[in-house]
């Protein structure tokens, strides 16, 4: 059967004649409307802790948003947990050029995250990508990227420190968040 393939402006103008929920969890690959994964608790106690550690911390020509849509092309975009970016940018400003790290929470699709949306954020030049295991806290380092992927990636467990190599001070062991 033939595919109706979507751009993102056709979605944000069904979100706007509340065709769409505004709140719906879905993300834009190549036109193609994909659902997202429910969040479970150890995802949101985790993005909590991270949220906090690093608004504490981030120096102010940074800026980071959680959850938010980013444009990655006409007919992608994705939704991650996190997004670092320099303060001119700004939230509108944002886009695969301007984005300096995302980061992924995962659970249950930690394996689509390390793989397709792995090879999408590569793909588009997005310089770091960190997939970090909800439950496990195991992170995936991704850099380097290309049109084949990236092409360095590393495993780190909880108790290793996680440094983002545009900026050491958003550094953060996982082991030692408060995850209450």
């Amino acid at each position: 059967m033939p595919r109706r393939r979507f751009t993102l402006d056709e979605l944000e103008k069904m979100t706007a004649a509340g065709i769409l929920d505004e709140d719906e969890r879905i993300e834009l690959i190549g036109g193609d409307v994909v659902p997202m994964t429910p969040k479970g608790n150890h995802h949101e106690v985790l993005k909590a802790a991270l949220n906090w550690h690093w608004a504490r911390r981030t120096p102010d020509h940074l800026r980071f948003v959680p959850e938010t849509t980013l444009r990655l092309a006409h007919d992608t975009y994705l939704e991650p947990d996190f997004v670092f970016f320099d303060k001119e940018t700004g939230v509108s400003g944002l886009n695969a050029e301007t984005a300096h790290l995302v980061v992924e929470i995962a659970d249950s699709s930690y394996a689509y995250d390390i793989g397709r949306k792995a090879a999408l954020y590569a793909a588009f030049g997005i310089p770091e990508l960190w997939v970090i295991h909800a439950v496990r806290l195991e992170t995936r380092v991704h850099r380097k990227p290309s049109p084949a992927g990236y092409q360095a990636t590393n495993d780190l467990s909880a108790d290793r420190r996680l440094v983002p190599a545009f900026c050491e001070h958003l550094a953060v062991t996982l082991g030692e968040l408060d995850l209450r």
